[in-house]
């Protein structure tokens, strides 16, 4: 299986333009086919962990790029190119062609299914916030920032943000990426930030001895029928590339119902409690549909 180098931003942007026209007038087919035909597939990250990052070597790792890797292999591309950009201009880059997938754990909102397609669900990543020691504020959702009255850190362009303007929080401040988040929470600039807590439990375990704790996960929202709707990790395409997306959620499926999908995610901290019930479909995280008792993580 090939493994490609991480390709810089200013050196792929350089030939988008070209690509997106031939992509446009149809002269290389679809997006399978061209990346059939090239054996290579181009996978948009932000370089958050553990989701999509570079890794020691150059080459791309991380949850979403490693599954990604996996599934196109079984598609009969082997090759996986990635370009990183800030988080917040991921959907951007993807409907403007300069990738032909998203794998950066990216989390089904209603508002953005509107503007792309989702892969099935990937996996199931509660939030949590990342606090002093302690916790002297006793902060555990994000009602309880707001009552603190307390600015809320969050990554520009993240869920974290919708569910923070949901909960009346006014003070929401954005950080370009995840580890000048966690240095703001670090040296004070804001008491609080909020990410999925298995993002914040790497980037702790990356600074061992910061006086900072990661509080328990939480869903974002209790339905009144009692489900709690817990944020879902997937794999966004343009709406039009419909045979990749039904090839791509095809080869996802088998992964995850071998249970092979497990033993690919481990090193990057996902466990059982991380895997989709096999009952949520991407029609239900759209929806903001929630997960019954049984089923939570």
């Amino acid at each position: 299986m090939v493994s490609r180098a991480l390709v810089s931003r200013r050196a792929f942007l350089a030939g988008t333009a070209g690509l997106a026209v031939l992509g446009a007038c149809g002269a290389r087919g679809t997006t399978l086919e061209r990346m059939r035909a090239n054996g290579v597939a181009r996978v948009g990250i932000s370089g958050e962990r553990p989701y999509g990052y570079p890794g020691s070597d150059g080459s791309v790792t991380g949850e979403a790029p490693t599954v990604a890797r996996t599934v196109l292999a079984g598609m009969g591309v082997d090759g996986l190119e990635a370009v990183q950009v800030p988080f917040g201009t991921l959907l951007d880059g993807l409907l403007a062609g300069q990738f032909d997938l998203v794998a950066a754990g990216t989390t089904i909102t209603p508002g953005r299914c509107a503007r792309v397609a989702f892969s099935r669900p990937d996996f199931v990543a509660p939030v949590a916030f990342l606090v002093p020691a302690g916790n002297p504020r006793g902060i555990r959702t994000f009602d309880g920032v707001r009552r603190a009255g307390v600015p809320l850190g969050v990554l520009a362009g993240a869920a974290e943000q919708e569910y923070a303007q949901a909960a009346g929080i006014t003070d929401v401040r954005t950080y370009d990426g995840q580890s000048t988040l966690f240095r703001a929470v670090r040296d004070g600039d804001v008491p609080v930030a909020a990410l999925t807590r298995i993002s914040l439990l790497d980037e702790l375990a990356r600074n061992p001895g910061t006086p900072l704790q990661v509080t328990p996960g939480i869903p974002v929202r209790e339905n009144p029928d009692g489900t709690q709707v817990y944020p879902v990790g997937a794999f966004a395409f343009r709406p039009g590339n419909t045979d990749l997306l039904a090839a791509f959620d095809a080869g996802l499926t088998d992964l995850h119902t071998s249970g092979r999908w497990l033993d690919l995610v481990r090193p990057f901290g996902f466990g059982p409690d991380t895997a989709p019930p096999n009952a949520l479909t991407t029609a239900d995280a759209c929806a903001g549909r929630g997960l019954p008792a049984s089923d939570r993580p």
